[in-house]
């Protein structure tokens, strides 16, 4: 019988994975996932250190974006447990912290099949909207088109705006928002007639808003996916093609008609900024 071992909170999750290998070649071969020695009922009512780090890592790419702190609450860890799970997840470089949130990784995509575009947005994409949101004190957002529906790729968005925010990989419908509205815009005719077939709005008055923002540049709603949140909204394109919609949000308070006029300089050259870096992988 060879010698499992369970680990304690000090140790390395690299070492559980050697131990698990270890222990896999000493014994019979079993079918399914039970063979690498991942879920095996051991009888001992623990999980072992590479569950636990899965779970971590599970955690964030399902949330989009965690604290230590949510994390630890909702997996039931110690605090500190959590974070040292999290520093063997960024030394491999799994996950991605900034301002003690921590991310899906760029290279977690790449696996995924994203395309170099998709993965150069990632990398870039929260250190350019924190400054795109520091310098318009509004949230920002990175969005792209998937399928008929609209991902949040990445999004900035001060403490006041969190009851706004949407998560990081949140699946949002294209007839709804500025961002959104701007990548139905500039998707294909397929695409538009069947979202607009199944759309709420009526099919005259969004295929009129579609031409606006198309002729205009810009998108602006209001109260449109969540109450009280207005946004203006710009095409990024490359070559013609648009690869994602940049938007300003905040609350509707201080987000009306005036300040979404004052913020349109801004909004567009803060797209010029990120198509020239998007040109230069594409």
């Amino acid at each position: 019988m060879p010698n499992v071992r369970f680990a304690d909170e000090q140790t390395p999750l690299s070492w559980l994975i050697y131990d698990q290998q270890m222990a896999v070649q000493s014994r019979p071969r079993k079918q399914g996932c039970e063979e690498f020695g991942m879920i095996e009922d051991t009888g001992s009512g623990r999980d072992t250190a590479l569950v636990r780090g899965l779970r971590v890592l599970s955690c964030v790419a399902e949330s989009g974006e965690m604290s230590a702190k949510m994390l630890a609450d909702e997996l039931g860890l110690p605090l500190s447990t959590t974070y040292r799970y999290l520093k063997v997840l960024r030394e491999f470089s799994f996950v991605e912290e900034f301002d003690g949130r921590y991310l899906p990784s760029s290279r977690l995509s790449s696996w995924s099949g994203g395309n170099a575009t998709r993965s150069h947005l990632l990398e870039v994409g929260h250190r350019f909207l924190r400054r795109l949101s520091a310098s318009t004190g509004r949230t920002s957002v990175l969005a792209v088109r998937e399928g008929r529906n609209a991902m949040c790729l990445r999004q900035f968005a001060p403490d006041e705006d969190a009851d706004i925010a949407f998560r990081t990989y949140e699946l949002l419908p294209l007839d709804r928002g500025a961002g959104q509205r701007v990548l139905l815009a500039h998707a294909p005719g397929q695409v538009i007639a069947e979202v607009v077939a199944e759309s709420d709005y009526p099919e005259e008055k969004l295929l009129n808003s579609l031409r606006l923002i198309r002729s205009s540049g810009f998108a602006y709603s209001q109260s449109e996916l969540r109450a009280g949140a207005n946004a203006l909204s710009c095409p990024v394109a490359v070559r013609g093609e648009v690869l994602c919609s940049l938007t300003l949000a905040g609350h509707s308070d201080r987000f009306g008609n005036a300040t979404a006029a004052s913020l349109k300089p801004m909004l567009t050259r803060a797209a010029d900024e990120l198509q020239t870096a998007l040109s230069e992988v594409c």
